[in-house]
């Protein structure tokens, strides 16, 4: 089992950054893919980054590449997502998830567990 929760949403303005938090509980081991979602009202939830626990590389969706950046923090089994240069269009409950599997997942479907997602707002 794990369990996940995030943290770190808000109100900001368009242009400034933002710093979410998942601190996992559980298992985190090995290659399990970590990864980070949105969802906007009347959209389907979109994927944004993967990484996994002992890997140094995270993919990004290309609607946030150079923008977004994931990392962890094995020591402290938590997972952060480092959010710049906000755009209104970024408003959206953001989750993380865990796939129980080695390399890198791309769907929502791929994951077994996510935390209950913070809001994130961005204003014009």
């Amino acid at each position: 089992q794990m369990q996940l929760v995030e943290s770190g949403g808000g109100l900001v303005q368009a242009g400034d950054s933002l710093r979410l938090s998942c601190a996992v509980s559980g298992r985190t081991y090995g290659n399990d893919a970590m990864g980070w979602f949105r969802q906007a009202p009347g959209k389907e939830r979109e994927f944004l980054a993967v990484l996994t626990w002992s890997g140094d590389t995270a993919r990004y969706a290309d609607s946030v590449k150079g923008r977004f950046t994931a990392s962890r923090d094995n020591a402290k089994n938590t997972m952060y997502l480092q959010m710049n240069k906000l755009k209104p269009e970024d408003t959206a409950t953001y989750y993380c998830a865990a796939c129980v599997g080695s390399g890198y997942y791309y769907t929502a479907r791929s994951y077994d567990y996510w935390g209950q997602g913070t809001q994130v707002t961005v204003s014009s």
